[in-house]
């Protein structure tokens, strides 16, 4: 009894890390798309806008590499 509680547990946890995870994905998705509209509206990319969006396809790849193992 006591070691199915632990596996469900163990799996509930798991699952949660897998779905925040998914998240953050979409999330970096939503903000570098964003970021990407906002810096080509204009015509043209200055120094600060390659730098935010260096910045933000920087620290996505690190999220990617967050995955969790199950």
């Amino acid at each position: 009894m006591n070691n199915e509680k632990t596996l469900d547990r163990k799996q509930f946890v798991g699952n949660l890390k897998q779905g925040v995870w998914f998240f953050g994905v979409s999330s970096w998705m939503f903000g570098i798309t964003d970021r990407s509209i906002a810096s080509f509206a204009d015509g043209y990319l200055s120094a600060l806008d390659l730098t935010q969006l260096f910045t933000a396809a920087t620290f996505f790849v690190a999220w990617l590499f967050l995955k969790p193992v199950k």
